[in-house]
């Protein structure tokens, strides 16, 4: 934009409309600017003021012209259209874009040069220091990840510091900026503040030294009371209802609201918060908590529910806080439950009550965690046949409320993959390990300071049996999805995997799920400085989630020998017809027990506290009535669907295989 000096008339009106200037010369404005929407402004610095032509139409109807009242400005650049009115103190040091309205606020400011919260250390997992994240605009729940996990690697950490304190050093000025079509009323202090394009402030205390990373694309909003020191607020996220934030990362279309409180704390992705409290807490991507009573300390989550009155413990009152926990992907607390860290919880179980001795199922995945009378039992596998594991995993992709086309997260939502499937095989393996170790006629046998029943473990090796028949037989099946062959070699053409890579062990890098390998070569590439921006990092992960099909069909090629007996580099179609047959069993077998499980949900004791006052008869059509009948729940039909669906899958190719 041009900009030119007042004219002396113009000088002249803005004193008669009680505008003061400290030095008339160094306010500039546009070409077409004119004095009608100034009034009661007084103007230090260097200023720079675009036109006032339009109207902002409010709340309620009520429309205020573009101008500027009972402000004072220092050092600040004003696009065109902009509202700016009741400021108490002054606005200084700012770059304000166009269109935007900013009314009834205490303080603007910038003081001295700032990062605006990027390369701000968030002290996860441990309170006392050690695994601290430097926090940034561009921050990936897998990058920090890397840096708070990997102190195993001095070098990566001192690369992927440097790489951080680079980015914020570069973004450092003493001038803050206010985007597009922001809006700001009724608010408190804001310094060392920079905010993005589509913005809503309305009624925040306090925010100091951060980033709100807003854009018409997914537009941030912060509400009342809130107060936040030290931060970064992604896209697309609603902190609201006093929420106070300190020294925190906010991922996009998070929700933090109702007082909820954290400090030392990262929340990635669609996370949302509520009424608890979060310390030192790792929030990797759908980590919920809604409950006043909620502690969560010193842990790190991942698709994750926290039951009311959730707690953990991180100190054993000797050498400090200095303890950490994971609860693995999917998995939950119930009301009341209570973990003494450290401990590792297998990704997709379910804990239940006080457990204090330290518990490690990171092989045993899809477990409950019972407490009895102090003593922790494990319930391996059960919670395939859960219809509560079923329904989260088709409702988080439905939940992703990022709107931003730039995602900061690469989010696998996939129950069974080569992460979850591997930990079956361990834990099938483990669990053969007892019987034979303890003798197959054991009441109990100990597994990692908990205990698991004989009845238990039998059913526990079936479930993971079942749920490994059916990954690789659905690896298989889609791999010969639309092909028809003539021969075996065909077949095993076709079965041959389109890279090495994916092949041995895999890991969760908070949501992204991926080849250790391909991980191990991004944190080579990191130290040896080949990858160095942040950028770059991102991107890598990008790559690996995009062909983690390709990667995951390695995977399972190789496993097909282990668990079936036969190579794939020798298989026949009848072999193929066996693995799908096993699979079409799988599949119809955990879908009957979810069906079983859901019908649980319908059954006269769950009708209790339904038809009040009445008999059976009206319990059961006041239960109808809001719940509906089992037989037309949509989740029961999708079941029922899902059956019908996979079994054509399953005949068609072994038709298929047949016509050979």
């Amino acid at each position: 934009m041009e900009y030119r000096k007042l004219t002396k008339d113009e000088i002249v009106r803005l004193q008669s409309q009680s505008c003061l200037a400290d030095d008339w010369n160094k306010v500039e404005v546009a070409q077409a600017f004119t004095t009608d929407y100034v009034h009661h402004t007084r103007f230090s610095g260097e200023v720079k003021l675009g036109v006032f032509d339009t109207e902002f139409t409010l709340e309620g109807g009520i429309k205020k012209h573009a101008g500027l009242r009972h402000v004072t400005l220092h050092n600040v650049t004003m696009g065109d259209n902009c509202c700016v009115e009741n400021i108490q103190n002054y606005i200084a040091n700012y770059e304000i874009g166009h269109d935007t309205f900013i009314e009834n606020v205490d303080i603007i400011l910038v003081d001295g040069v700032s990062k605006f919260g990027n390369g701000v250390e968030a002290a996860v997992l441990n309170e006392t220091g050690g695994r601290e994240v430097l926090i940034n605009d561009k921050l990936s729940a897998h990058q920090a990840y890397v840096m708070a996990l990997y102190r195993h690697r001095p070098e990566l950490i001192k690369r992927l510091k440097g790489i951080t304190e680079y980015y914020a050093n570069k973004h450092a000025s003493d001038r803050g900026s206010i985007g597009n079509h922001v809006m700001i009323v009724n608010a408190g202090s804001l310094k060392n503040v920079r905010i993005g394009d589509c913005c809503r402030i309305s009624g925040t205390s306090r925010l100091s030294n951060g980033s709100v990373n807003s854009n018409e694309a997914a537009p941030v909003h912060i509400g009342y009371g809130v107060i936040a020191d030290d931060f970064i607020i992604s896209s697309g996220s609603h902190i609201d209802e006093g929420a106070m934030l300190t020294r925190c990362f906010v991922g996009q279309a998070c929700t933090l609201g109702h007082n909820y409180s954290a400090s030392d704390s990262l929340f990635f992705s669609n996370c949302h918060g509520e009424n608890g409290e979060a310390c030192a807490i790792f929030a990797g991507p759908f980590t919920v908590t809604h409950h006043k009573s909620t502690l969560l300390i010193a842990g790190m989550f991942s698709f994750m529910n926290a039951g009311s009155g959730s707690n953990q413990s991180n100190h054993m009152y000797k050498l400090g806080p200095i303890h950490q926990g994971t609860l693995e992907r999917g998995a939950k607390t119930t009301s009341d439950s209570y973990i003494l860290w450290p401990a590792r919880v297998g990704a997709f179980s379910l804990v239940m009550g006080r457990h204090v001795n330290h518990a490690d199922t990171t092989n045993l995945p899809f477990s409950y965690l019972i407490e009895q009378n102090n003593t922790t039992y494990l319930v391996p596998g059960v919670n395939l046949r859960s219809v509560g594991t079923i329904r989260d995993a088709q409702k988080w992709p439905k939940r992703d409320g990022r709107s931003d086309p730039h995602k900061l997260d690469f989010i696998n939502y996939n129950l069974l993959s080569p992460y979850t499937v591997q930990k079956m095989f361990k834990g099938r393996e483990v669990l053969e390990n007892l019987r034979k170790a303890s003798g197959e006629l054991s009441d109990l046998y100990s597994y990692h300071s908990a205990k698991i029943r004989n009845s238990s473990l039998i059913k526990g090796i079936r479930f993971y049996e079942t749920a490994i028949h059916k990954f690789l037989g659905n690896s298989i099946i889609k791999r010969l999805e639309g092909i028809t062959f003539a021969n075996d070699d065909e077949i095993r053409a076709r079965l041959h995997p389109d890279t090495p890579i994916g092949s041995g062990e895999w890991v969760d890098i908070s949501g992204l799920i991926a080849p250790k390998s391909e991980i191990d070569g991004l944190l080579c590439g990191i130290e040896s400085g080949k990858i160095d921006r942040l950028k770059y990092i991102n991107a890598e992960f990008e790559r690996m989630h995009n062909n983690y099909y390709t990667y995951e069909w390695t995977w399972a090629y190789e496993h097909i020998e282990a668990f079936y007996g036969f190579s794939p580099v020798t298989i026949t179609s009848e072999q193929v017809c066996h693995i799908v047959e096993k699979w079409k069993e799988a599949v119809v077998g955990l879908d009957r027990l979810i069906y079983e499980d859901a019908k649980k949900e319908f059954s006269l004791a769950s009708m209790t506290g339904f038809g009040a006052d009445g008999s059976r008869q009206e319990k059961e059509q006041d239960f109808e009535q809001v719940r509906g009948d089992f037989e037309s729940n949509p989740f029961v039909t999708a079941v029922l669907k899902h059956i019908e669906v996979k079994r054509a899958l399953g005949d068609e190719l072994i038709g298929r295989m047949k016509q050979m």
